[in-house]
Parts: structure tokens; sequence; C-alpha cells
């Protein structure tokens, strides 16, 4: 199983490329936030990430910034100068025409590439929100994969072909799986828990594994310990300590979430999703269902698909 393309396939996650920004010193440009998260890879030249209340960030060729709650920011040429507003219609309009947005005069020297992540709500299970509010990855530390995927998005911009928003789009998803892998892999033990920070732990990441390979199962402890091969004692203790919830309050909530995208996106019957996600009678479905989503299994239904259909 592989939990957290699942995860990431679950909720939807989805990266959008803003711009393909081509700057000339003196620059600035003033970035709202965003709903989902933001991100930046800085293909040529150099650029300074200023956030308020934080120390300006000097980004060098290959760095890429993710800002997971899509904070207010800017991106300028030197640390103090004045910041303009970011054009989204003009980017939007360039990126139609498989151009790029051009700031400031002179000879273009800096280049980067805007981007934003979306995920689904109706999913409640964490993605982006369990990320340092602001990650900066510079060139050499992500990993080879990740430096060279910040290569094929240097060579898309510098050198635009057909179709390549397609392109840009799916490199920026590429980069940020390649980014969850890298925190993963350099989180130290601390106070910090959830299920992302788990799977570096052999053992809770067979067990997260084994609730979502088979989430309609009965599961209890005593037959998850028995799946993974170590003590109940031992589940019991480490679970809740690296994931932050027992497995019954992780597997309620992943269940939770494959029935809302179900409600929302599929016909079938509300017993049939029932059945699909552990439950043997439709009524506790539904107790369960209201305490997770504040309102019946039938309601909900209604209610996304008219949201849905007012985007």
């Amino acid at each position: 199983m592989d939990l957290l393309g699942e995860v990431l396939a679950v909720a939807g996650v989805r990266g959008t490329v803003a711009a393909s920004v081509h700057a000339a010193e003196p620059w600035g440009l003033a970035l709202d936030r965003v709903p989902g998260a933001a991100f930046h890879a800085l293909t040529a030249g150099t650029a300074w990430l200023r956030i308020d209340g934080r120390p300006a960030i000097r980004l060098m060729p290959g760095d890429v910034v993710l800002l997971p709650t899509g904070r207010t920011h800017g991106l300028a040429s030197d640390r103090d100068g004045a910041l303009d507003p970011f054009d989204h219609v003009a980017a939007e309009q360039s990126l139609t025409g498989g151009g790029v947005l051009t700031v400031g005069s002179g000879q273009v020297g800096t280049r980067i590439l805007c981007a934003s992540y979306r995920h689904d709500p109706a999913i409640a299970t964490p993605v982006l929100t369990l990320l340092p509010d602001v990650m900066h990855v510079p060139a050499g530390t992500g990993g080879p994969a990740l430096d060279d995927t910040v290569r094929l998005l240097a060579g898309e911009i510098a050198d635009p072909q057909l179709a390549m928003t397609t392109v840009l789009d799916r490199l920026v998803d590429v980069l940020l799986v390649q980014l969850l892998r890298a925190w993963v892999r350099a989180q130290p033990a601390g106070p910090s828990v959830s299920w992302l920070r788990a799977l570096s732990d052999p053992v809770i990441a067979a067990a997260l594994s084994a609730l979502h390979t088979d989430p309609a199962r009965a599961w209890t402890i005593d037959t998850l310990a028995d799946e993974v091969a170590v003590s109940r004692a031992t589940l019991a203790r480490r679970f809740p300590a690296l994931v932050g919830d027992t497995p019954s309050s992780y597997l309620t909530r992943w269940r939770m979430d494959l029935a809302s995208r179900r409600l929302r996106d599929s016909d079938d019957p509300i017993e049939v999703i029932a059945r699909s996600v552990g439950y043997t009678s439709e009524y506790a479905f539904s107790r369960a269902f209201s305490r997770s989503r504040g309102q019946p299994p039938g309601r909900y239904r209604q209610g996304s698909r008219a949201s849905t259909a007012r985007v």
C-alpha cells in the first residue's frame, strides 16, 4: 500500500501553475493569501522571500519554497524595496498564451515558477497543514530527484513548447511528493505527531497501511497488532505517541473521508456506502457520520452536490 500516494489521491491534492515570472531588477511582488498552499521554484537568478515577522530568506537557483497555509508574502530583488501587487489576470493570460509574466525593466535576470496546491474540502485527513508554515529547501538538500525535477521545470520555462502549462502542472505535483518525502526523511524525534511523521516508523507505517488497505475490516487493537507482528501493548502505546490518534480514531476519520467523497460523487445507496467503510447497518453509519460531519449522510450528499454545482 502506497499510503502517502493514496492520501494525496483521496484528498485530491493538485498543483496548478499560477505564473512563470521573468524579473528584471529592481522588482518586487506582493502575493496575497491563497486557499491551499503557495509554491515557488527559483530556476534562474536570485530573489528574497519576504514574510511579515520573519527574517527575509535569500533564494538561489534550484531553491524551492512551500507555504502550506498560502500565507501572504513577497518576492523581490532586495530585502526592503517596494512590492507591487501580483497581477493574477495578467499571469493567467500569459500562461494561456504559452508565455511568461515579465516584471521590472531591463534585462531579465531571475526566473520563478509560482504555483498553488489545493485539496478536496470534503476530506478531513490533514496533509499540507501538517507541514511547517514555511518550507525552504535549498538546491542540493532535497535529494537528486527533487533537483532533477526543478531542472525540468527550468527547461520548460526557458523553452516554452506545446502544452507547457500541462507539463508544468504535472511537474509541480511531482515536486510536492518529493518535498513530502524529504520532509519525512529529515524529521527527528520530537513532540510533533501526525500520520505523516509516523511514516518514518516501520511498525506504525505498517499499521497505517493495513488500515488503509482494508478500511472495512472490523479492526481491533489486537487484530491490528497481530497484522504488524507486535504486541498489543506496544501498538497501543506507540500508535498514539506517533500519530496523535488511537487506531480506532484514525480509522473512523479515514472511513468518513472515503464516505464523504463517495456520497458527493456517486449515486450509490447510503447502505452500500456504509458497508464499504465497515458499518453493518445504515443506522450505525449515519450516527458516526453525523458526529464527524455535523449532519446525516443524506443531507450532506445534497449540500455537497449543491456546493459543487455553484463552483
